[in-house]
């Protein structure tokens, strides 16, 4: 057998765990933000784990509580593990992903783009472009 699909169902498996232990709450005062687990990435001998989270705040929030997950991080591991009966229990490593921020951005430039062309006037017939815009 070439490959296995293992390590990615460990990782979606991960995932979930994480987000349900996050969703009773953790005790960080730290932990400020709206946090959300975008996904995991397991290794493929199972022994880290990569979780990419979004959070929802500003910079200051986002770094403090990506600092608390961090420290959390042993905690999140012995749950998810007996939850999941694993063997070994993987590293855990958190990760910012700016995937929905990014997105975000994307869908305001391009909403205020249509919003620019709605704003100019429609050209005559049989004139030319103007090419300064």
């Amino acid at each position: 057998m070439t490959g296995s699909n293992r390590p990615a169902r460990v990782a979606s498996e991960f995932q979930h765990e994480v987000s349900r232990v996050l969703a009773r709450g953790l005790k960080d005062p730290r932990i400020t933000g709206f946090v959300t687990v975008t996904g995991a990435k397991m290794s493929p001998d199972l022994r880290e784990a990569t979780v990419y989270v979004s959070i929802h705040g500003d910079d200051r929030t986002r770094e403090g509580t990506l600092e608390g997950l961090r420290a959390a991080a042993g905690y999140l591991q012995r749950e998810v593990s007996h939850a999941l009966k694993l063997r070994h229990t993987p590293h855990l490593r958190f990760v910012y992903d700016e995937s929905i921020e990014r997105g975000d951005r994307m869908n305001r430039l391009i909403r205020e783009a249509r919003e620019k062309d709605a704003a100019v006037p429609p050209a005559e017939p049989g004139s030319e472009p103007d090419p300064s815009t």
